[in-house]
């Protein structure tokens, strides 16, 4: 069917948001980071996201990356390097530019390093915004360098391919010598590219991919589930720089458990198997 202006207009409310009932809530911690100064957030992003660029850069290109049935998810998929390439360009760095230029050029990546990097602005707070470097008037949008911020959507095409690998790795995890096992590695292993694949699909771009661009769902083939797959979708987008995180928290997990098991340090449990 074809809506009127006027339906359009009372179905707004009763429709448009239903997917966002009851996630709309600000949870305990949310609230409590709330309160914080407000230098707290762009500073403890600055901290987090240097110490993660050093730390992969370093695992790139200085260490292995497979121990036993475990591929470091910073070295999936395994790609044949060229033995005439000099020695810092190792083969990790020819699939590590999708990830990376996925959330370098994700919406909120972009507001989360503008805010602490650049101060552009540091906070909401008006107080915040009197710290910010050039004043709103100025502003002409992302120029230069940050253009590479409008291929984003295909960034996340690479990056679905990238996960997809993942999966496998995750899969073969629980498969060592060809019997199934699970063991503390596997599960760390499947709730990485779990989160991972939360956070890829909850992109804004996969929205957009699905649904945004649909005026109206019952005048084009497969509307009504594409409608379903986008409210479904919008529900996690609400959670994206949750999932941004927690997926960032989930890769240097993985990465570190297989060094610490590789070494020796702690064992890699077995519970069935």
């Amino acid at each position: 069917m074809l809506y009127t202006f006027e339906a359009k207009q009372g179905l707004w409310v009763t429709s448009r948001h239903k997917h966002l009932e009851g996630v709309t809530s600000l949870t305990s911690i949310a609230a409590a980071w709330r309160k914080l100064a407000w230098w707290v957030e762009p500073v403890t992003i600055v901290v987090v996201l240097s110490a993660f660029g050093l730390y992969s850069l370093t695992i790139v290109l200085l260490y292995p990356g497979h121990y036993e049935e475990y591929l470091s998810p910073f070295y999936s998929p395994p790609v044949p390097r060229p033995e005439w390439l000099p020695a810092f360009i190792t083969a990790p760095l020819f699939v590590l530019w999708i990830p990376l230029g996925f959330r370098a050029t994700c919406y909120y990546y972009r507001k989360a390093y503008f805010r602490a990097f650049f101060w552009d602005p540091p906070a909401c707070s008006a107080g915040a915004q009197n710290r910010e470097p050039r004043s709103p008037e100025s502003y002409r949008g992302e120029r230069a360098v940050f253009v590479i911020n409008n291929v984003h959507r295909y960034f996340m095409y690479a990056s679905l391919v990238v996960v997809a690998f993942l999966w496998y790795d995750a899969v073969m995890t629980f498969l060592p010598d060809g019997s199934f096992g699970v063991k503390v590695g596997s599960i760390i292993w499947l709730v990485n590219v779990t989160l991972l694949t939360l956070y890829t699909v909850s992109c804004h771009s996969m929205r957009h991919l699905i649904g945004g661009n649909v005026d109206c769902y019952t005048c084009v083939r497969g509307g009504n589930a594409r409608r379903k797959a986008y409210n479904g979708i919008s529900k996690l987008n609400l959670r994206h720089p949750l999932w941004a995180w927690l997926s960032l928290g989930s890769l240097l997990l993985a990465d570190v458990y297989l060094r610490l098991i590789a070494a020796g340090v702690i064992p890699d449990l077995t519970i069935i198997g």
